[in-house]
């Protein structure tokens, strides 16, 4: 090239016809969560995110002694009240810089601020219902379109569109999706972070120069998991040891000196949750939000309940398969299923929160992979009919259930 520059090459995107269709799947998801809030009614707890998301924005320090009028948050992590808060307060911002285009005897707001407090300017925003669910959605989506893509890689098309088409029908997840809450924050975490130290331990074993944009983005899931739920958090560390130590063969001297400055960076991030406010930030470890215990109960409730018939059927036809045919005892399934069994019993005893629900996208890469295995069988028509009858009913299911989440 001329003057020796040397021309930068940027990764080529194929959208080809497993993304269009990835993408629809996905469209139906969020299309199905937009009608259920459509439907709803904004809850005293909405407020209580909106209001205390928009003080971390806006006014970090309403109270003596508070990060906010919610408390120093010990247990409740942060992360959903600032992804709630966050959509008021560009609204708000944009109300007043549009105000200030204005010639000074024409603004509304002539003093430069929406009528005093945060929490006084409530009614000065619009579209209030859809701008506080609307973060929580697209990160259910993301989180649906990065199970596709981990299944698509580890089990090809019919494995990623299996475990998507579960995903995306599953009661549990849209009723998740459609309220402010840091389960669906963890969810979304957890579930990266698993892989990505996955993706660090294969990039260890290549040249250096690969293992830094993926150790920062190990640090970044840890983080946000960490500001989500604190047990999230935790588990994920010790997933991406055990994980990092079994496929970083040859390199294993490295993965704790790379768990520990990820861990650093992760509580920088969490910090800066905090607005960097140590007396706020320092209840994280005196608060007991990372205690927790062991019970089934969230996990009969789901395994128990008519709405997720099908998806219980899958995943006894898989634990079949998975125990009795050699082929699906692989790691790429068995590491999955493992997260599936660790998170289905966890409860945490100091907040409000559903750490099952966090099992379920590891449970349906585990269904994706088993299933894609038996499609590979001699019996692979039986087992594509399974797949469609499962996928059709699940969704059947899904839709009718609906108006139940919507009240």
């Amino acid at each position: 090239m001329a003057g020796g520059v040397r021309s930068m090459k940027f990764p080529e995107i194929k959208i080809g016809r497993p993304q269009r269709l990835a993408a629809v799947l996905l469209l139906i998801f969020i299309g199905q969560c937009f009608w259920v809030v459509s439907r709803q009614q904004l809850s005293p707890e909405d407020y209580r995110f909106a209001r205390c998301g928009r003080e971390m924005w806006e006014r970090p320090s309403p109270l003596a002694g508070y990060f906010t009028t919610c408390g120093n948050l010990n247990g409740d992590g942060t992360f959903a009240y600032r992804v709630a808060g966050f959509p008021l307060t560009v609204q708000r911002l944009v109300l007043l810089a549009g105000d200030k285009l204005r010639r000074p005897e024409n603004r509304v707001y002539a003093s430069g601020s929406l009528n005093g407090s945060t929490w006084e300017a409530r009614h000065e925003l619009t579209n209030v219902k859809y701008l506080l669910h609307l973060p929580f959605v697209l990160f259910a989506a993301w989180l649906g379109a990065g199970l596709w893509w981990v299944a698509r890689r580890l089990f090809g098309n019919e494995g990623g569109f299996f475990a998507l088409g579960l995903y995306c029908f599953c009661p549990a997840i849209v009723r998740s999706a459609v309220t402010p809450n840091n389960d669906v924050l963890a969810m979304w975490g957890l579930y990266g972070l698993v892989y990505t130290a996955m993706g660090v331990a294969h990039a260890m074993l290549g040249p250096r120069r690969k293992w830094r944009p993926r150790i920062a983005l190990l640090t970044v899931a840890l983080g946000l998991t960490a500001a989500a739920h604190l047990v999230a958090a935790m588990i994920g560390f010790v997933a991406a040891l055990v994980l990092m130590l079994y496929l970083a063969e040859g390199r294993r001297s490295y993965v704790m000196q790379i768990l520990i400055f990820s861990t650093l960076g992760a509580m920088g991030i969490l910090f800066a949750f905090y607005a960097f406010r140590l007396p706020a930030f320092s209840y994280v470890f005196t608060g007991g939000g990372g205690r927790f215990w062991f019970s089934l109960d969230g996990a009969k409730s789901f395994f128990t309940s008519v709405a997720n018939g099908p998806i219980v059927v899958a995943a006894g036809v898989a634990a079949v398969l998975y125990l009795g045919v050699r082929r699906c005892r692989y790691f790429g399934n068995t590491a999955p299923l493992v997260m599936a069994a660790v998170l289905f019993p966890v409860v945490v005893t100091q907040v409000v929160a559903q750490p099952w629900l966090w099992a379920l996208p590891f449970l349906f890469t585990f269904l994706g992979g088993v299933f894609a295995d038996a499609l590979e069988t001699k019996y692979r028509k039986m087992f594509l009919a399974l797949t469609g009858m499962v996928l059709v009913t699940q969704a059947l299911i899904c839709l009718t259930v609906l108006p139940g989440i919507a009240r």
